[in-house]
């Protein structure tokens, strides 16, 4: 395993090229790692140990939960060799380079391009073709803005794409471009359409540069499926580790991707990006009671964190923790208001006391400030669906999808509100589409199951099939268990019905449980039961029905009376029917 001294140097070394080149983004990521490495306790001083922590709940997680089996030391996290570092970090920053730098500071990205525009060293030619292609974005994202307004579709495209593809395409033939160049370069082909090459020019940008986390993350959204990732020839290096944990939860293999975080922790004991990730695969999971514990550890590490806190603010919703909930959108409005994380928690706040008006507006805030925020397309088709504005759902969740064809939450969301329209035919074909990529989900099969129930189809079997895998798939809630033995019991199949209804009964009982459902479990199977002339095992069902009071007692006396007749050929000498 590489040391944690190597790390440390190799990061610090990176955080000071990614800054030169305004890669601020992954210089930020790139930090947190860096004082996510343990310190070793020789070299313990008041300036060095600020952010480190007396304990971790993600360590305490790994070390307690057995249900992650302990991963085997992966062959990209051996000593890597050394990767050799830009040359021109070696030389001092020419006159035009530091002018262009601080236009681009500013924001002024045509600026910065047109100084360095006779700059023949890679670095600068980076610097330049970088601040052209955010020029092109900060233009098109204001044409969208005039033409289609702040949520609007609209054809607006960045210009500077053609002319950056040819430049940077001809540098790459010559070989005259840098691992940052080639970053640039797999941007480039990938907002064109086209992903091979822009795949196979990320790979060979962080193959030549592994400390670059945002050519990592373009790599990440090009692998959309396990045998994409699977052929990738990726260098072994310790960020490759990084980068497989990350894409194996976006790909929703989760025990997988917490067995990488979980083998990183070796070096990254205290890295706040591990701990979030850990956390959201848990979610996934719906592990609600871990991620709460996961996310409280990490506001108090880190208190004015708004990033990953929209998650969190999800799991104070699914919990109906409204006090909390009420707390964290207090405390991020107050740390960042203008962040789309930070109106997507008062969004779920002002959701979870009923006001869907003023949820759908700080969505669509969310949205004004960042269109591509998948999360709040999704929330604010739930809330459109609470409102029972269909047409609306439909819209926001088709432009979820636009955003990431896999979220299986926006195909969901689609089956459902074409299901209130009475369109069971298209639910069907969206639930298959959430299934397709969420197979595992018992929630989505009990859907296109009762979609199969629906007056207009009445395909039974199918539906019988649904709810089989919603029981394999761990039904928590017992519905599938329940339907299942009342469509048996509807198709005159009572020994299937009877063996649901025992399953479902033994479920109810495991959970102390109560309720219509275990009555008309037990009526049904006394009655079954006594059919069959099982007497004994029909009065035991009876005697628990006898302890409640109603009709549902009533209910247990008449069957009684009917086994005891069926016994003897008599009818039943029960006392309460004699005067005193």
């Amino acid at each position: 395993m590489v040391s944690k001294e190597s790390c440390r140097n190799e990061i610090r070394a990176a955080i000071r090229q990614l800054s030169d080149r305004c890669l601020y983004s992954a210089a930020k990521w790139a930090g947190e790692q860096l004082v996510g490495i343990e310190q070793d306790s020789s070299n313990f001083t008041p300036s060095n140990t600020r952010f480190q922590r007396g304990s971790s709940s993600i360590r305490r997680r790994f070390s307690t939960n057995e249900s992650i089996s302990t991963p085997q030391p992966s062959v990209g996290f051996s000593q890597p060799p050394a990767t050799p570092l830009p040359q021109e970090d070696e030389v001092i920053d020419g006159d035009l380079y530091l002018l262009a730098k601080s236009y681009f500071d500013c924001r002024e990205y045509r600026r910065a391009s047109h100084v360095l525009r006779d700059q023949m060293s890679k670095k600068s030619v980076f610097l330049r073709c970088y601040a052209l292609y955010l020029a092109g974005e900060k233009r098109k994202e204001e044409e969208m803005v005039g033409l289609e307004g702040p949520l609007g579709k609209s054809d607006a495209i960045n210009r500077e794409l053609v002319s950056l593809e040819r430049e940077l395409s001809a540098l790459k033939r010559t070989g005259a471009i840098d691992s940052f160049g080639l970053y640039l370069y797999g941007v480039v082909l990938k907002e064109k359409g086209n992903e091979s090459l822009a795949r196979a020019s990320l790979v060979e940008s962080v193959n030549s540069y592994p400390w670059n986390w945002s050519a990592w993350s373009e790599l990440q959204s090009l692998c959309t499926s396990i045998e994409i990732l699977n052929s990738l020839n990726l260098n072994n290096h310790w960020m490759k580790e990084f980068f497989l944990g990350s894409a194996y939860q976006e790909l929703r293999m989760h025990s997988e991707s917490l067995a990488k975080y979980e083998y990183l922790q070796g070096i990254f004991s205290f890295s706040n990006y591990i701990q979030a990730q850990t956390a959201k695969a848990q979610y996934s999971l719906r592990e609600f009671d871990q991620v709460e514990i996961m996310f409280e550890d990490l506001l108090r590490n880190d208190p004015y964190r708004v990033e990953d806190m929209d998650l969190y603010s999800n799991v104070l919703y699914a919990k109906e923790a409204c006090a909390a909930l009420s707390y964290l959108a207090h405390k991020v409005f107050l740390t960042d208001k203008y962040r789309p994380e930070s109106c997507c928690i008062v969004g779920n706040y002002y959701s979870l006391k009923g006001q869907h008006e003023k949820a759908v507006m700080y969505f669509r805030r969310a949205l004004k400030l960042n269109k591509k925020y998948l999360s709040a397309w999704t929330l604010m088709g739930h809330e459109y669906v609470e409102m029972k504005n269909t047409s609306a759902a439909i819209d926001a969740y088709r432009r979820a999808v636009d955003v990431n064809p896999c979220d299986y939450r926006a195909w969901y969301g689609l089956g459902q509100a074409y299901e209130m329209m009475g369109m069971p035919f298209y639910a069907l074909h969206y639930f298959r589409k959430s299934i397709f990529f969420l197979p595992n989900d018992s929630r989505l099969w009990i859907a296109m199951a009762k979609c199969y129930q629906s007056e207009q189809l009445h395909m039974l079997e199918e539906a019988i099939k649904c709810y089989k895998r919603a029981v394999n798939c761990g039904d928590t809630e017992g519905i599938a268990l329940n339907q299942l033995a009342k469509l048996h019991q509807k198709l005159g199949r009572n020994e299937e019905a009877a063996f649901y209804f025992e399953k479902d009964l033994e479920r109810m009982d495991a959970e102390g449980l109560e309720g219509p459902n275990m009555f008309e479990a037990l009526v049904f199977l006394a009655t079954h039961l006594k059919t069959n002339k099982k007497f004994d095992e029909a009065e035991v069902y009876c005697t628990r029905l006898l302890d409640y009071s109603g009709p549902e007692k009533e209910k247990a006396k008449s069957l009684l009376r009917g086994i005891r007749m069926a016994q003897t050929g008599f009818p039943s000498m029960d006392m309460e029917h004699f005067p005193l």
